[in-house]
């Protein structure tokens, strides 16, 4: 069996030295300065997916409640639907909400501090040191 000869990308024929080929457009094809091959682009004030749940969920809604009509998010409205499942006894209704208030309180703790109070000992005399012999080298000039 013989070997297939390995070359290059294809070229057009008899444009063998103007680097035109697969990828390589002629001069004349590429696009100019400022021109782009999405002519159209996207469109002004176009909504991402992020944009679009936010808007929704955040949609304000009637419900009854023990006999009077308020208002609230589609989101609180889930999450008081998943409530009433839980307490109805459906596992998953109560899995979902308790695992997603875990996530909540894990974002909402304070980050711990970096340095303990030791290390912030230590910097802070580091930095007295520093101050010192900045001061004193500004009173010798």
């Amino acid at each position: 069996m013989s070997r297939r000869k390995q070359s290059g990308p294809p070229t057009a024929k008899g444009n063998q030295g103007d680097g035109v080929g697969y990828g390589r457009p002629p001069r004349e094809h590429q696009f100019k300065p400022g021109q782009s091959g999405n002519k159209g682009g996207r469109p002004k004030g176009s909504k991402n997916e992020a944009t679009i749940i936010n808007e929704i969920l955040n949609r304000k809604i009637d419900i009854r409640d023990k006999g009077r009509l308020r208002k609230i998010s589609v989101l609180e409205g889930i999450f008081t639907k998943f409530a009433d499942d839980a307490l109805k006894g459906k596992d998953k209704a109560a899995a979902l909400l308790l695992n997603r208030k875990q996530q909540v309180e894990s974002i909402e703790q304070p980050a711990t501090p970096l340095l303990d109070t030791d290390d912030r000992k230590v910097l802070e005399s580091y930095a007295e040191q520093l101050y010192q012999q900045f001061k004193k080298q500004g009173k010798s000039e």
